[in-house]
Parts: C-alpha cells; sequence; structure tokens
C-alpha cells in the first residue's frame, strides 16, 4: 500500500469496529433504558435504592475496563478479549430475561437472577469496552490527521446502536405491562451475540495496522497457558463471580465503590509515573491525560442523569400522551444518540474546517462542559414555578438532549483520541481504560445525585445545598459543569504546554 493510498478515505478495519461495537452499544443502551424502570415497576424496589444501584452498576461497568485492559495488554490480545467479553454479557442478557420472567411468580430466585445478570454484564464489558476503542488509533500511522474523524465516526457507530436499542427495547419492553421487561433483555442479549459474529468473520480480514499486520492479537511472550480455553472460562467464571459480588456488596452491605475508585487510579499514576523507560515527555502526557480525566467526571454525572432521575422526569412530570399514542419514556434515551449521529459529522466538518484555528482538544473539552451547564438551565426553566403535578412539554427535555449532545460531541469523542494519543505505546489499553475510570466515578456520582431527585414535597441537599423543586435539582448541574467548564479553560494553556505534541 503506497503513502499516498494510506491518506485516503479510512481503512476497512474502522467499519469492521463500527458495527461490533454499534451492536454491543444496541445491548447496553437498551437494556439501560428499561434498568430503572424494571427495578421501580416489577421489582418495585424504592427509587433511591434504584438510582444507587444503578449508579454502582454503571459505575462497575466503566471499572472493569482496568482489568480487562491489563489482560488484553499481556495475555489475551485485544480480539480474544473482545469476543471473550462478549459472549459473557450476552449469558448476563439472558439471564436477566430469566430475572424478568419469574420476579412475580419466585422474587428470591428472580433477584439471584437479578444481580447475577448485571454482574456478567460488568465482568463482559470489562473485556469488551477497552480493547475495542483501543484499536481505532491503531489502525492509522502516528500523527494521522484522520484520528480525530475517525473515533467521530467510531462514535457515530456508538450512537447508531444507543439510538435503535432504547427504541427496540423500550417498543417491546416498556409497553406499561411490567411482565414485558424481560423482551427487552432478550433482545440486548440477541445484539450482543451479533457484535461477536461480526468480529469473529470479519476482525482478521480487515482489522490491520499501517503495515497490514492484523492488530489485536496474542501479544509477544505471553505464556500459552493464559490462552488456553479452559483457563479462559475458569478466568471469566472468576471474574464474572466477583463482579456479582462487588455489585451485591456495595448495593445491599457497605458502599465502598468511591474508596475503590480512588484507589485504583493512585495506583494507576503511580505504577506508570515510576516506569524508568517513560521519557519525561511521556509522563507530561500521562498527568495531562490525568487531569482532563478529572474534569470529565464533572461532565459525566450530569450526563448520566439519563438514565436515573431524567427517566424518573420524563415517566412522571413530562407531557408524553399524543392524543393517538403515548410515548414510552424510555425513548426519551434515544434522543442523546439520534442527535449524536446527526450532528457528528457536521462536527467532524467543524474540526477540520477550523484547520489552524481549530481549539486544542482541552478547550473543546471545556465548551463541551459549558453546553451541558446550558442544557440544564434550559430545563430549569423549563420546571420553574410550575405547580405540583403539572406534566411540561416534551420539548423541554429534547432540547436539553440537543444541548447536552453538542456538549458530548465537544468532550467524548476528542477525549477518546486523546487518550490514545496521550498513552505511552506500551499502556495503551490501560490508559484508555483510565478514561472509563472517570466515567466509573462520574457514574456513581451520578447515582448518588439522582437519588436525590425530589418528589412529593421531599427537600433533599448536596453539600449544604438545598433543593426543594425540580428547578433547584436542575441548578446544581448548572452550576457544577459551568464552575468545572471555567476552571478547565483557565487551564487549557498549560495542558497544551505539558502535551510536547505538534497535532491537538
Amino acid at each position: 500500500m503506497t503513502e499516498t493510498s494510506t491518506q485516503k478515505g479510512h481503512p476497512k478495519g474502522l467499519w469492521v469496529l463500527f458495527g461490533t461495537e454499534m451492536w454491543e452499544r444496541f445491548n447496553y443502551y437498551g437494556m439501560r433504558a428499561v434498568l430503572v424502570l424494571f427495578m421501580t415497576k416489577a421489582l418495585l424496589f424504592d427509587k433511591v435504592f434504584a438510582s444507587n444501584l444503578y449508579g454502582s452498576y454503571t459505575s462497575l461497568v466503566y471499572l472493569t475496563p482496568l482489568i480487562g485492559g491489563y489482560i488484553a495488554d499481556r495475555y489475551w490480545g485485544n480480539q480474544r478479549s473482545i469476543i471473550a467479553g462478549g459472549l459473557v454479557m450476552a449469558i448476563g442478557e439472558f439471564i436477566l430475561f430469566f430475572c424478568g420472567s419469574t420476579y412475580a411468580s419466585s422474587p428470591d430466585l428472580s433477584t439471584l437472577f437479578f444481580f447475577s445478570g448485571l454482574g456478567l454484564m460488568i465482568a463482559g464489558n470489562g473485556f469488551f469496552k477497552p480493547n475495542i476503542s483501543s484499536l481505532v488509533g491503531q489502525l492509522y500511522p502516528k500523527n494521522d490527521q484522520r484520528i480525530d474523524p475517525a473515533y467521530t465516526i467510531f462514535y457515530m457507530g456508538i450512537n447508531v446502536g444507543g439510538a435503535i436499542g432504547p427504541f427496540v427495547c423500550g417498543l417491546v419492553g416498556d409497553t406499561g405491562d411490567p411482565a414485558d421487561f424481560k423482551w427487552a433483555f432478550l433482545a440486548g442479549g440477541i445484539a450482543m451475540l451479533i457484535s461477536v459474529v461480526v468480529q469473529l468473520l470479519f476482525h482478521k480480514k480487515y482489522v490491520t495496522g499501517p503495515d497490514n499486520k492484523v492488530l489485536g492479537l496474542t501479544p509477544e511472550n505471553s505464556p500459552a497457558v493464559w490462552t488456553k480455553p479452559i483457563a479462559m472460562i475458569l478466568g471469566l467464571a472468576a471474574f464474572s463471580s466477583l463482579a456479582i459480588g462487588m455489585l451485591y456488596i456495595d448495593a445491599k452491605v457497605v458502599s465502598y465503590l468511591t474508596y475503590l475508585l480512588a484507589g485504583a487510579a493512585i495506583f494507576i499514576f503511580a505504577m506508570v509515573m515510576s516506569d524508568k523507560t517513560l521519557t519525561k515527555f511521556e509522563k507530561h502526557r500521562v498527568i495531562v491525560l490525568f487531569a482532563v480525566v478529572f474534569f470529565v467526571i464533572f461532565f459525566w454525572s450530569a450526563f448520566e442523569q439519563a438514565g436515573a432521575s431524567l427517566t424518573f422526569f420524563a415517566e412522571e412530570q413530562t407531557q408524553r400522551d399524543l392524543g393517538f399514542f403515548v410515548v414510552p419514556s424510555s425513548w426519551f434515551q434515544s434522543l442523546n444518540s439520534v442527535f449524536v449521529v446527526s450532528f457528528a459529522p457536521v462536527f467532524a466538518w467543524l474540526w477540520l474546517k477550523l484547520g489552524k484555528k481549530d481549539p486544542s482538544a482541552p478547550t473543546k473539552m471545556a465548551i463541551g462542559l459549558l453546553l451541558l451547564a446550558v442544557g440544564y438551565l434550559w430545563i430549569a426553566f423549563g420546571v420553574k414555578n410550575v405547580g405540583a403535578g403539572i406534566k411540561v412539554s416534551m420539548i423541554w427535555l429534547t432540547g436539553m438532549y440537543v444541548l447536552h449532545t453538542w456538549g458530548e460531541l465537544c468532550l467524548s469523542p476528542i477525549g477518546l483520541s486523546l487518550a490514545n494519543k496521550l498513552a505511552p505505546f506500551k499502556y495503551a489499553s490501560l490508559l484508555m481504560a483510565v478514561w472509563f475510570l472517570g466515567n466509573a466515578f462520574a457514574n456513581k456520582l451520578a447515582g448518588v445525585l439522582s437519588a436525590l431527585y425530589p418528589e412529593n414535597g421531599k427537600t433533599t441537599q448536596f453539600l449544604g445545598y438545598q433543593m426543594n423543586s425540580l428547578y433547584d435539582f436542575f441548578m446544581l448541574f448548572v452550576a457544577m459543569a459551568g464552575v468545572a467548564s471555567l476552571i478547565l479553560f483557565l487551564l487549557t494553556k498549560k495542558l497544551q504546554t505539558m502535551m510536547h505534541t505538534e497535532t491537538k
């Protein structure tokens, strides 16, 4: 392949990764769209417990890539990890299907199925998520200008699945009859199997690097015993059991996740920074990556209200009756993905069009936080002075999701690309997992904040800030995201200098 041809379009491997990720996101977002509704309507959990459990689940989903990324780097390779993780997630969805089939007749058995299914989803995602993302950047030569647009295209794949999943799972599961939630889980499991099949059929043919070598195969010097089927099955079973136990303990016994997340971040930072084979410039880039991840926590903790408090808002406070059809509340979780697919090409074009005036990655991320704050300001005005029991127009939720999507397009694909650029090659998957560690912090915090959702005259508070109404609740996120945006804007020049790279 000539130097000229490498610069035309994108490699076919990008579309293989696009398809693999698309079906997995169908599975994840489809299940997530009905999860808190299933907990409150079928399992009859109260909203505070459901919100905290939702936060713990989504937090662990983003924590386990630390383990999966490390094992892939050292022992299994990316492709083997993606397939193994995908199969475990499919099994998790089928167990949740049995949970949805037995909750009325056998509550104890249903509870066992529920925590087991979520635990398998957590464990499988740990092997799937960091490995699929890190392969995207490896398709291109270092500093190739196509990397940013490639991650935006890849992000569209995520959101095609994210748009279709809640729509299909909401259509078959969120019918008003709690017994139908099981069909949403079944649909997610089938989508996960399709994702695995795409990977099995096309990876070795098309997912190749600039040197035409297949990416993501078994690492050099990996002990053969680690890749034997029996060792992999036993390892996955043990890891899945650990994930089930971690979720159950955090939800039912003691909430420890926040401390575990802080410990994991400190340990990884210390391990990477103490590596004497890394240069001073490489260590500076690692510092930038961790700094950016810190600010990302404020973005996702507000953004991820979509799966909990904003679902309650859609269900109870939003006028969804069109006269001929009542819009399922779970469908609102498709809006973000629909808007991403609509606007991602615009943002990809905009960054290229700006050329030398293209903002640095930290600046784009600060803009993303600002847009998130504006989105919450919009919906806060929508509910201001609205009396109890009065439902508001769907335009308020819809407008908020538009603004949040613009913010996400400034922050998330840019952050994925930045993690790929800044990470030393030997820590590529592990430091990609650090990006998801920020999401883990944010999702745990999102669950805690969602539990403060004020209803029926209840007063809640966070760090001394009292919330008596939905207006007060939404203004909390305006303040959080707005202050974080301002601080990041002030730090962008310093961070850009420490990146020591010609690219932004």
